[in-house]
């Protein structure tokens, strides 16, 4: 057999549930003074297994939690016969797992689950995205005050933005204090969740409605004074509300970039 046919065949073979699929592989083991070929590869193909699950645990603890360690592996054994390993990184092994469970799961069980899986895996993109110097309070503050209505800002590499319907940020905070796990309820009015990097340290934060739309807004490209404009049915009280957010953004290192076209 040739490298590339065994390569294949070997690969074949670890991504097989069933440990005895070697058919073709037999004719080229050699047998050890204590252990068959056969059993020697047998060992490897469940230790290789076993690594994959170890992985996909400790990228969706919640969901492990929540589903406890015989309905945990049997989804992840279901999501590795449809999503097999594609990259030469595990750190890349879980990225598909919230589509799936949408696609493998009935919608009432699915919408939650679905939605903690993002929320976990939305915590594993924070932590490795690029970096990048996030704009101070000092920075903002020192600019000309003619520039201030065509402020512009951008988000920090490492943020994320993650709509939740349910209480998957209580469920995920009473794994990480190790308290009892609540049961997934849906919540009273949507969230925004944001999750980013700051310090080497993965951050969150549940926006209310009004900050959420105020954030998304200046995220995709909205100057400050159009944010002030937009919130004129708080009055007089509009551009220090927006300014009170801006503060908020700016010590929580959630913004990088700015841009304030000199006016006209």
């Amino acid at each position: 057999m040739r490298l590339n046919d065994w390569q294949r065949e070997l690969e074949s073979y670890l991504l097989n549930d069933d440990p005895q699929a070697m058919q073709a592989l037999l004719p080229e083991l050699r047998d050890g003074p204590t252990l068959s070929g056969a059993g020697g590869l047998g060992i490897y193909h469940n230790a290789y297994r076993a690594r994959l699950l170890e992985t996909l645990r400790g990228d969706y603890p919640t969901v492990h939690a929540w589903l406890g360690d015989a309905e945990f592996d049997a989804l992840m054994h279901a999501y590795l016969r449809a999503h097999p390993p594609r990259h030469y990184s595990l750190r890349w092994l879980g990225e598909q797992l919230p589509g799936f469970v949408d696609r493998h799961l009935i919608a009432e069980q699915a919408a939650p689950l679905a939605e903690l899986a993002r929320l976990e895996w939305a915590f594993t993109l924070a932590f490795d995205a690029a970096d990048a110097e996030p704009l101070s309070l000092q920075q903002i503050a020192a600019l000309p005050a003619e520039q201030w209505p065509t402020l512009q800002v951008s988000g920090h590499p490492s943020l994320q933005r993650l709509p939740c319907r349910y209480n998957s940020l209580a469920q995920w905070r009473a794994v990480k204090a190790a308290t009892d796990f609540p049961a997934s309820q849906a919540l009273a009015a949507e969230e925004l969740c944001l999750v980013w990097r700051q310090d080497l340290v993965c951050r969150y934060r549940a926006l209310a409605s009004d900050e959420t739309g105020a954030l998304q807004a200046m995220l995709a490209g909205a100057t400050f004074g159009e944010l002030c404009a937009s919130l004129a049915a708080h009055g007089e009280q509009a551009p220090a509300l927006a300014a009170g957010w801006l503060k908020q953004w700016l010590q929580d290192g959630l913004l990088v970039t700015s841009r304030a076209p000199a006016p006209g």
